[in-house]
């Protein structure tokens, strides 16, 4: 963002402040500490210069706003009248409903949310699988079934809007069970393909799973909420980003996934059928 960006992002802020506060503009410039003048000319847009970093702590700490919001670096106005950390680190542990991280859907309902797993997509996955995941690795299967059945009620919202990219790879390689899946039964894969397949017809298009070529790109698994948070999957512990600036960057990154991608989501639940179909012979079911 540029100094003239920023500059206007701090006045409509500033201006939003001024009418929260039922003052008028000689009693908010004192409840800051500047002159009415000096509010008037940050107010009118005269100038691109920002008051100096006192004048900005004391706005935001006298009408507990954050810094961040107050600069536009944020959409979080931080209520609390702390200023918020830009990074924090939240262990991924218990029951996902009780978890930040679905929290952070709730709050984000509404907004386009775009999301890269590390896996297959944990609402599209069975019974049969979950217990699987479950069991290699040392994780709570109630927590992982409530969590998959969260994110499928949360993806039948009609205000839901939802984007997902992963690599096409990732369901090639878990067709022919290889790598983690080498213990999951041929059936059961069968079927967890056919289940993704009828739930991304079911929930399209509020869902929308795009598949790109692992060879030619790599990401990181992430969700972006929105444009005030991104979450950063890092084993047990999410990574979670507030400033503008590297979610836009992640935003961005996603945007290439998405042009990358040679399935598109209108093709993937017939890709995930083929599948099903080319790697097991028919008799099984």
């Amino acid at each position: 963002m540029d100094k003239r960006d920023l500059s206007e992002v701090f006045r409509e802020r500033l201006k939003a402040l001024v009418q929260r506060s039922g003052l008028n503009q000689s009693a908010f410039a004192t409840s800051v500490g500047i002159d009415r003048s000096a509010l008037s000319q940050l107010l009118s847009g005269a100038t691109i210069r920002l008051p100096r970093a006192e004048t900005l702590l004391t706005i935001a700490s006298a009408h507990k706003v954050s810094l961040d919001w107050l600069l536009g670096l944020s959409q979080d106005e931080g209520v609390t009248g702390e200023i918020r950390e830009s990074l924090e680190i939240e262990e991924a542990s218990g029951g996902f409903e009780r978890t930040l991280i679905a929290k952070w859907h709730a709050e984000a309902a509404g907004t386009k949310i775009r999301y890269v797993p590390a896996g297959i997509p944990d609402l599209l996955r069975t019974e049969a699988l979950i217990d699987y995941e479950a069991g290699i690795s040392n994780k709570s299967r109630e927590s992982q079934a409530g969590e998959t059945q969260y994110r499928i009620d949360y993806n039948r919202r009609p205000e839901t809007d939802m984007e997902v990219c992963m690599p096409r790879h990732t369901l090639e390689i878990f067709a022919r069970g290889l790598g983690v899946w080498s213990g999951f039964p041929d059936k059961d894969r069968k079927q967890q393909l056919r289940h993704m397949a009828d739930l991304l017809d079911d929930l399209y298009p509020t869902f929308r799973l795009f598949l790109y070529d692992g060879r030619m790109r790599y990401s990181v698994p992430y969700t972006i909420f929105g444009h005030s948070r991104a979450a950063i999957y890092v084993g047990d512990m999410y990574l979670v980003l507030y400033a503008t600036d590297p979610i836009r960057t992640l935003t961005r990154h996603f945007d290439n996934l998405i042009r990358a991608a040679d399935i598109n989501a209108h093709e993937t639940a017939a890709f995930a059928r083929r599948l099903a179909v080319a790697s097991f012979p028919a008799s099984w079911g």
